[in-house]
């Protein structure tokens, strides 16, 4: 009784968490769509916009899978919504480690002095952007596809040989060699892309201090005044990195001695869950409160409604 309780709030913290989530997200995804509208927008938005888009259905599609009144409520079969779902929810989480990797290139490339030589990126940074957008989707929608075969119905099936997912959904057993093979590409395109984070966020790190060093030196207030903005940018999206990695690392620990195992208590497939999303709840709230445009339009309606 007592583990079916922890179960049940489990799944009503994940409930929450995504509902601010979603909330977070969509207010972030708005915005982004308004300045997108009124001018022509930085690549780093196009970049927040379509991470934001990516969490609000990652989330969306969590909240059904958790919720069997809501799962039961939709009019289509249960094994074509748990292939659905779980497939959508795979995709969008590798989007989201993909698009965390591009956003941290991006900033690494802006802010990267005149000497170096990515500045050539700069300017072909939106045509780059819409290049690696469309390579990681097809990525993601390619390297997920298992999920649409291995993902089946169990309610109706009286074998034993599945990895039970949730009240309803489950993989079936898969092949030693196959198994070991989608795990080994998995892993290997999450490191290589949060490799990249490292090493963008590594060389973030090196050139604000070298810029801090030089501020100091030069004693010049007009100079730090004019880096503040990109500064604080920088620091944001570092700020995000090392979440991201927390969380990552924290997800792949359980997920893999799960896999070797082929073993999932439903307390810990609740605990990976709000431990994936909670990087999804966390950024659009960090994006929201360091954009100054945002708090600035917030402070303003506030003072305006009192």
């Amino acid at each position: 009784m007592s583990a079916m309780f922890t179960y049940v709030i489990i799944n009503k913290c994940i409930v929450f968490q995504a509902g601010i989530g979603i909330s977070a997200n969509t207010f972030l995804f708005v915005f982004c769509i308004c300045t997108f509208l009124n001018c022509r927008p930085k690549p780093s938005e196009l970049i927040t916009g379509h991470l934001a888009l990516i969490h609000i259905v990652m989330l969306f599609s969590v909240i059904i899978l958790v919720s069997p009144d809501l799962f039961e409520s939709l009019n289509f079969q249960n094994d074509v919504k748990c292939k659905a779902f779980f497939y959508m929810n795979r995709v969008m989480r590798s989007l989201s480690i993909f698009t965390t990797c591009l956003l941290s290139v991006l900033q690494a490339i802006t802010i990267s002095p005149s000497s170096s030589c990515l500045v050539r990126f700069k300017q072909k940074s939106r045509r780059f952007i819409f290049h690696m957008l469309f390579y990681i989707w097809s990525l993601s929608l390619s390297f997920n596809s298992n999920m649409i075969f291995y993902t089946v119905n169990y309610s109706n099936m009286t074998k034993n040989n599945f990895l039970i997912l949730g009240k309803y959904c489950a993989f079936l057993a898969i092949n030693s060699i196959i198994r070991s093979l989608f795990s080994i590409l998995s892993i290997f395109m999450d490191v290589s892309f949060v490799g990249m984070m490292v090493l963008s966020s590594a060389y973030m790190v090196i050139l604000l201090y070298k810029h801090r060093r030089q501020s100091q030196h030069l004693h010049s207030t007009s100079l730090s005044l004019r880096t503040s903005p990109e500064k604080r940018a920088t620091q944001t999206i570092l700020l995000l990195m090392g979440f991201f990695m927390v969380m990552y690392w924290v997800d792949l620990i359980i997920s893999s001695s799960c896999t070797m195992l082929w073993e999932y208590n439903p307390i810990i497939l609740g605990v990976q869950r709000l431990v994936v999303n909670l990087y999804a709840t966390v950024s659009p709230l960090v994006l929201i409160s360091s954009d100054k445009r945002i708090t600035n339009a917030l402070q303003n309606a506030w003072q305006k409604c009192h």
